[in-house]
């Protein structure tokens, strides 16, 4: 570990609209050294992609950056010029695929043309087309794409060469941090397992120093991550190592999110860990509940959960961090 390239203290972002404000996402704290792959797990709508929007700087239109602090390698992201952060933090320090980022490819473009088209967008000066695409071509090799790709359009492309694709452009320029939303949920086993080689051969070779990688398949986050933080309705109820996290869950909702995965490992069933489901519904983000956002799903609730917020609880040296009052007054 060298430094935080990423820094996020009490966050918040929430979304505005005729439907009211959803509390997308409420007092984060978290980061991620130099080096480090982190995997940001959690169910649909808990935050994780609301989280990745504002830390990249350009949350969508009716999402809010409410308040708390983003740090990308020394850059304070809502602090600076908009064109600092477009030339000197975007794709230069800090690169984002979005979810579905393969449909943000033109399709009436070939690869050649809208990369061309993004380097003048991030540069504001017409680059220079020969050696543009020279360099292109040398780091798709590394993706496992041939020079004859820059030459297609997206149409022709398969959907684990069309996101191989993005993330070759967002990584064109060797980004520091590069944070990824579910690359691997619309790919079929074969290219989920080449596009994590391929990230792991980005971090290995140096383009790429550190991975915040976003997905609610902990399966697959368990293949990629040193570390793990779980989300819950707009906040982090646990940190840990990703092996930690798999094998000894603290809080309750992880250990509801653990215990729903099908597992082949020998002697889980000896171990009396069988498939369980979570009861009832993720809460309603207009209106949270009052405490610990878990607490009307949660089989250990006490009436404290019910009116206080838990605070941070932690534990092995720092390594763990979890939000819950079981730990805090002696529970399990």
């Amino acid at each position: 570990m060298t430094g935080a390239l990423l820094e996020v203290e009490n966050l918040k972002g929430y979304y505005r609209g005729a439907f009211g404000i959803v509390h997308g996402v409420d007092g984060v704290t978290l980061s991620l050294e130099s080096g480090e792959v982190v995997g940001l797990a959690g169910e649909s709508g808990c935050g994780k992609s609301t989280l990745a929007e504002l830390v990249s700087g350009s949350p969508p239109r009716n999402l809010y950056y409410e308040g708390g602090k983003i740090v990308v390698d020394g850059f304070e992201i809502y602090k600076i010029d908009p064109e600092i952060l477009r030339k000197e933090v975007k794709c230069k320090r800090m690169s984002y695929v979005p979810q579905a980022s393969m449909e943000s490819l033109n399709p009436v473009k070939k690869i050649r043309k809208f990369l061309l088209d993004v380097m003048y967008e991030r540069t504001g000066e017409k680059p220079r087309e020969e050696e543009i695409i020279r360099m292109a071509a040398e780091h798709f090799k590394k993706l496992g794409l041939e020079p004859w790709v820059l030459d297609r359009y997206p149409f022709e492309l398969s959907g684990g060469m069309k996101q191989r694709v993005v993330i070759g452009i967002s990584t064109l320029w060797n980004p520091k941090l590069l944070i990824v939303d579910e690359p691997t949920s619309a790919l079929d086993v074969v290219s989920q397992k080449r596009m994590i080689r391929a990230l792991m051969d980005l971090k290995e070779e140096g383009i790429i120093k550190s991975i915040l990688f976003i997905s609610h398949d902990i399966s697959t986050l368990r293949q990629i991550c040193d570390r793990c933080v779980v989300m819950y309705a707009g906040k982090i109820v646990e940190t840990g190592s990703m092996e930690d996290i798999i094998s000894s869950p603290l809080h309750p909702y992880t250990q509801g999110l653990i215990s729903s995965i099908v597992s082949y490992e020998p002697g889980r069933r000896r171990r009396g860990r069988y498939i369980k489901s979570i009861p009832g519904e993720h809460p309603d983000l207009r209106n949270p509940p009052p405490g610990c956002r878990f607490h009307p799903r949660c089989p250990y609730a006490m009436e404290t959960c019910k009116s206080e917020e838990p605070p941070v609880i932690f534990s092995e040296k720092g390594k763990r961090e979890v939000s819950c009052w079981l730990y805090s007054r002696g529970g399990k």
